[in-house]
């Protein structure tokens, strides 16, 4: 398996990635241990969907694959459901195309 297995339960695909893809349904509250770094779970995360490992501030760059996926919209604190309702892509949108993407 490509990536980073943590705790059983998510996979960090990159070692750039700023969220984790849940491998299961994950619900709140529940403690991920990710190699020495704890995340404690913060929504229902449901499987295949994707949480913080970090807390982002609003605008900053979300990164799965290693690639940016787009930005968040808000704060995001560590552990939460990263999705529609706190990202946006910016992915082929060269109006917010990101540095980091060019």
């Amino acid at each position: 398996m490509k990536g980073t297995l943590i705790d059983g339960v998510a996979l960090v695909l990159h070692e750039d990635d700023t969220v984790a893809t849940a491998l299961e349904d994950l619900a709140a509250g529940r403690d991920v241990d990710g190699e020495g770094r704890m995340v404690t779970v913060a929504d229902d995360v449901p499987f295949g969907h994707t949480f913080a490992l970090d807390s982002l501030s609003s605008g900053e760059t979300v990164r799965k694959y290693g690639e940016v996926i787009g930005r968040t919209t808000r704060d995001v604190a560590a552990g939460e459901w990263v999705h529609t309702h706190n990202i946006e892509s910016t992915r082929g949108r060269g109006d917010v195309a990101t540095e980091a993407e060019r």
